[in-house]
């Protein structure tokens, strides 16, 4: 049995705590302040679950996560997902060829014409035909950290909160993990699992030269998102993603707008940081104005003047694929929260196999492995 210390009790670091300690493992999950914290990426209600992705990898990916949201909700007793749909469309967005990856993932969706999609949701306007997938919707990030912190603790993992951690040191065969006050966790292998906050750890992790120099930049974004008061509360919205002149999503806000409105987002539209300690918290005004305007233009449903906004942090790749790669006893886990909410339990699943040598991740995830391999 192997010793874990994983850092960050965030999404991907609670699906990866529960992963490791349902197979034996001793973890002790090590969060900053609480799991779900408005300081990292994976707090509130509302985080867009869809299938439609240009890469079929990633379509396969979705797929397979969603039997273990299936599973998470069930152990859990938490209903975590809302099926409300969601919707497609632009020229950037490619309706029809993201139906084509659909039909070859098995996943049931409706390739509709706009004039077809405007009689379904007439509070919406539509550009190109629209890619509807009835079974996508929305995940509730909060519920979710702490359903999987709850079911990582029930199969003996240890939380600690209130532990930021300031540096990790190999200590013979091991790691020795320094936290608050001169409190530290010995631990045979570390996982890190810090979403916008892993810049500032990389340097600690006395990774090996070469794989730290072929992981990808993190770019590190402070977001921007409003809601828009619904005109009509019975009416039934499904999550959108636009892509023309700027893209843009929407959903339906859940707790986080008081059930009451539209959370609309330009996407990796925000303020870029060294790491997610520089946010400021503080809306950008240009934004704002960004998104009214589309808003009015595109949103006939809500009433384009916000009556919430708030920002939140995006970490990206380059070529916005995943991070999932270990060398000499640290895993590095940045299932980059741009788009990676929806996979969280299955990359619990992977960053255990990785970490625990039982199974491969595939070589796209890997960068690291890839450029060090002979």
């Amino acid at each position: 049995m192997g010793n874990y210390a994983v850092i960050g009790a965030g999404l991907m670091g609670a699906a990866t705590a529960w992963q490791l300690a349902s197979r034996g493992e001793e973890v002790v999950l090590l969060e900053r302040t609480v799991p779900g914290n408005d300081q990292g990426s994976s707090h509130g209600s509302a985080r867009i679950f869809r299938y439609a992705y240009a890469d079929p990898f990633y379509a396969r990916l979705v797929v397979r996560s969603e039997r273990l949201w299936e599973q998470v909700e069930r152990e859990s007793g938490r209903e975590l997902l809302l099926r409300c749909g969601a919707v497609d469309h632009g020229p950037g967005r490619d309706p029809e060829q993201l139906a084509r990856v659909l039909d070859d993932a098995g996943v049931e969706h409706v390739l509709c014409t706009a004039e077809q999609a405007a009689a379904r949701w007439p509070q919406l306007l539509f550009d190109t035909p629209v890619l509807y997938q009835p079974t996508a919707g929305v995940l509730d990030a909060g519920s979710t950290v702490e359903a999987l912190v709850g079911l990582a603790v029930a199969v003996g993992a240890e939380l600690r909160t209130d532990w930021p951690v300031s540096r990790i040191r190999r200590t013979g065969a091991g790691f020795t993990v320094h936290g608050p006050q001169g409190a530290t966790v010995e631990a045979g292998h570390v996982v890190v699992a810090a979403g916008g906050w892993l810049p500032d750890l990389l340097g600690e992790l006395s990774l090996p030269p070469a794989f730290l120099g072929a992981l990808p930049q993190f770019t590190v974004r402070e977001e921007n998102a409003f809601h828009f008061p619904y005109r009509d509360l019975e009416q039934a919205w499904p999550t959108l993603i636009h892509d023309a002149a700027m893209p843009v999503y929407g959903l339906p806000g859940g707790r986080d707008a008081g059930f009451a409105g539209l959370k609309v987002a330009e996407y990796n539209g925000g303020r870029v940081m060294a790491s997610a300690a520089r946010r400021t918290g503080v809306v950008d005004p240009g934004n704002r104005d960004r998104v009214v305007e589309y808003v009015r233009r595109w949103l006939p449903g809500v009433v384009p003047e916000p009556y919430a906004e708030t920002t939140c942090l995006f970490t990206t790749t380059p070529d916005e694929h995943f991070v999932l790669d270990t060398a000499e006893g640290v895993t590095v886990v940045s299932a980059c929260s741009g788009h990676g909410a929806k996979f969280a339990p299955l990359i619990g699943v992977l960053a255990a196999d990785l970490a625990t040598g039982a199974a491969g991740v595939p070589p796209v995830l890997r960068p690291g492995t890839a450029a060090s391999a002979p």
